[in-house]
């Protein structure tokens, strides 16, 4: 992938993740204020959408975390098929080490929610909480220190966070599904035989694969396994490949340049300002220190990094994997710190392991928490590991 490539990708991100934090932030003032019934009744407003004697009766809220966030997933699975077939995870040399890296990253975090929940069993769902970065809000921190920052660090922490989606996707497939329908999987079956078809016959049109994902999501809405999967399903079989008559590029590069400034700066937004609204009235030190906003909190910010550098040194020392060219052991904790970053993909995971809204609050208390808490020391200790360089050294 050429590298002015990556660099654009790189700047969308960064700004992408100034749009969150507001987002973010925003949310908090709105619950924390005499405004807080409005916002709360706005995403509880119904949104039915019908075609003809079959439709969808949801909240506001329901579309945002199951509809929109369901073309979020699509454009990550756009990603992550680009970069295993011709990016930064196309080799095993290039991906051993973001790779162990994010394995080490999602392990830890876990294992620290788990400890600190042991003694509440009905708290244990949301393990996988801490387990994901949040590329946009991690590049946007990362963007803060401009050229300071080698870019083969910013490639290392991206390729980490992508494949910290990968393993959020497959851990929301098998640990966040209900009851099973087979008959509607076996619906959406179809459609991603055709979808297969599609692919094999290298079909360029935009819009059959919106017709026929569009199927496939209504299918897996009613199947018990989480709508938005079905936006990585859909992903995975839009063509790369680049029709031999024509010099344009593939549909799905198209469809990532085309998606990706409406989910920076418009779909993960949303999702944020809808998720991260809570309410301090009545927030106590039990609340506080309740095992779900420790776990959480813990797991973000001191497993992720415990995880990542264990797993970094790990793989230097057995000689699988060195640090990324040009940079420093400071630096590599410095982007270890800032994986704790865990925003959205922390929230949604939460909302499917906290369904019945029991530990809501905590929940979010302890992502907000962990990821301010590891945004603020990674920039810090960035900031230290990189003062000596130069914009001309850090761009060689």
């Amino acid at each position: 992938m050429p590298l002015s490539t990556i660099r654009d990708f790189l700047r969308r991100e960064s700004a992408g993740g100034f749009a969150l934090l507001g987002a973010a932030l925003l949310a908090l003032a709105l619950t924390n204020s005499p405004l807080a019934g409005l916002y709360h009744d706005f995403f509880a407003l119904h949104l039915t959408v019908k075609l003809g004697d079959v439709g969808f009766d949801k909240s506001l809220n329901y579309w945002i975390n199951d509809g929109l966030m369901a073309i979020f997933f699509f454009l990550v699975g756009l990603e992550i098929k680009r970069e295993l077939i011709e990016g930064e995870l196309s080799s095993p040399t290039q991906a051993a080490l973001p790779a162990i890296a994010a394995i080490g990253g999602m392990v830890a975090p876990a294992a620290i929610y788990v400890l600190v929940n042991a003694g509440t069993p009905a708290t244990l769902d949301g393990w996988a909480i801490p387990a994901a970065t949040d590329i946009a809000f991690a590049m946007g921190v990362l963007g803060l220190l401009s050229n300071r920052v080698p870019d083969s660090l910013k490639i290392f922490l991206l390729a980490l966070a992508i494949i910290d989606d990968l393993g959020a996707i497959i851990i929301i497939a098998i640990f966040y599904t209900a009851d099973l329908s087979l008959q509607a999987l076996g619906l959406a079956s179809i459609g991603v035989t055709l979808l297969f078809v599609m692919n094999r016959l290298n079909v360029q049109s935009l819009a059959a694969y919106v017709l026929v994902g569009f199927y496939v999501w209504s299918c897996v809405l009613q199947s018990g396994v989480h709508a938005t999967l079905a936006g990585t399903v859909v992903a995975l079989f839009v063509p790369l490949r680049v029709p031999r008559d024509e010099d344009e590029d593939s549909l799905l590069k198209r469809c990532i340049d085309g998606l990706h400034p409406w989910v920076a700066f418009g779909i993960v937004p949303v999702f944020a300002f809808a998720n991260a609204g809570v309410s301090l009235d009545g927030v106590t030190w039990e609340t506080i220190v309740a095992p779900v906003t420790l776990g959480v909190a813990l797991g973000l910010f001191i497993g992720k990094q415990a995880g990542v550098m264990a797993a970094i040194a790990l793989a230097h020392v057995t000689r699988v994997a060195h640090l990324p060219q040009g940079t420093t052991w400071r630096e590599a904790y410095g982007v270890a710190v800032l994986t704790g970053i865990g925003f959205t993909m922390s929230l949604f995971i939460g909302g499917l392991a906290f369904r019945k809204l029991d530990h809501i609050v905590e929940m979010r208390l302890g992502v907000i928490a962990g990821s301010i808490l590891s945004a603020a020391a990674g920039l810090l200790v960035l900031m230290w590991a990189t003062r000596h360089r130069t914009a001309e050294a850090a761009t060689q």
